[in-house]
């Protein structure tokens, strides 16, 4: 287990304080992070206004909180009103040619990065990769006109003007101790919050005074070689069960096997890894089971029993009217 994944987990623990050794490093990290985001508030740093609407879906929290899901409802939300949508991503880990890059489907995950990938193959969105989502934002425009786009993750990117923010939160881990970066999973201290136009709580079952709710709901099993799809109800697994997540909460997804009735040996790896066939030396012929973001990395070399779950996001009806409400808003204020 890295040094990384540890103090993560430490992070996460409850009633467990910040370790006193990183409080210096906290308060450094908290003077600049503040002092940046003043900056930008003010003017005196410049930054890029879109001449469409600009939505950031987002988090102020290290690790998962299920924000590729809610991107594709956001996708598929937008265009169910007429909406032609684009998407912006840091392409985290990608190695393309340059960036800004334009994601296709046949790229592989280490040029377009896991997570683009995923939303290109599933949606077919148009979408452009840069660690400067500013730049990223005048490409994709430069090809084509969008009505709205999405930037997938880029809360602390200020250099781009943003019309909404969109914060998503782990409902059972919520924000750890509280604490900044190092010291606590915190991009951003917790009063960040009061400036976002909404927070959702991923996991939560109802909407409460600090945000909306939403849940992540399976779908299906897909076959990584054939495609074949089967319902959840529907799925049976014989013989020793794997289940592999390489996701921001790997524990997120072991806890739905179990919810599914499936009795699976765990392996959790880092965020974002770059699986190999070395990776999967203990399967033999086994099934594996994973997450849709893990599955883009390792169709070159899965077996036939290999699977992975193809989950929804479904966020309240409260969320949906006022999501409805915003949309409505920026569209009418960009004409």
């Amino acid at each position: 287990m890295s040094l990384a994944h540890k103090l993560q987990q430490r992070w996460y623990q409850k009633n467990t304080p910040a370790p006193l050794f990183l409080r210096p490093l906290e308060y450094l990290f908290k003077c600049i992070v503040k002092n940046k985001f003043a900056r930008y508030q003010q003017g005196l740093m410049t930054s890029y206004r879109a001449p469409v609407p600009v939505v950031v879906v987002g988090n102020i929290t290290v690790g998962g909180t299920g924000k590729t899901p809610m991107i594709l409802w956001l996708i598929a939300h937008c265009r169910a009103r007429g909406l032609k949508v684009g998407v912006v991503s840091r392409g985290y880990g990608a190695k393309p040619p340059q960036f800004p890059w334009r994601v296709r489907a046949t790229d592989t995950p280490q040029v377009a990065g896991d997570e683009p990938l995923l939303l290109v193959q599933r949606t077919g969105v148009a979408l452009v990769t840069s660690p400067k989502r500013n730049e990223a934002v005048q490409a994709l425009l430069a090809e084509e006109s969008f009505d709205i786009i999405l930037s997938d993750d880029g809360m602390q990117h200020y250099a781009l003007e943003r019309d909404v923010e969109i914060v998503l939160v782990d409902a059972a881990r919520g924000f750890g101790n509280a604490h900044c970066l190092p010291a606590g999973p915190l991009r951003e201290p917790l009063e960040r919050l009061a400036t976002v136009d909404a927070v959702l709580f991923n996991g939560a079952l109802e909407d409460s005074e600090q945000g909306f709710a939403f849940q992540l709901q399976p779908s299906s099993w897909i076959n990584l070689i054939t495609n074949e799809r089967c319902t959840v109800e529907a799925f049976k697994v014989q013989g020793n069960v794997h289940a592999v997540a390489g996701i921001g909460n790997p524990q997120r997804f072991f806890n739905t096997i179990e919810q599914l009735n499936i009795t699976a040996q765990t392996h959790a790896f880092a965020d974002h890894v770059s699986f190999t066939q070395a990776d999967f030396s203990f399967v033999g012929k086994d099934t594996v089971l994973m997450t849709e973001k893990d599955a883009v990395k390792c169709r070159s070399f899965a077996q036939s029993n290999w699977w992975y779950l193809a989950v929804d996001a479904k966020p309240t009806s409260a969320f949906i009217a006022w999501w409805d409400e915003r949309l409505t808003q920026l569209i009418k204020a960009s004409h």
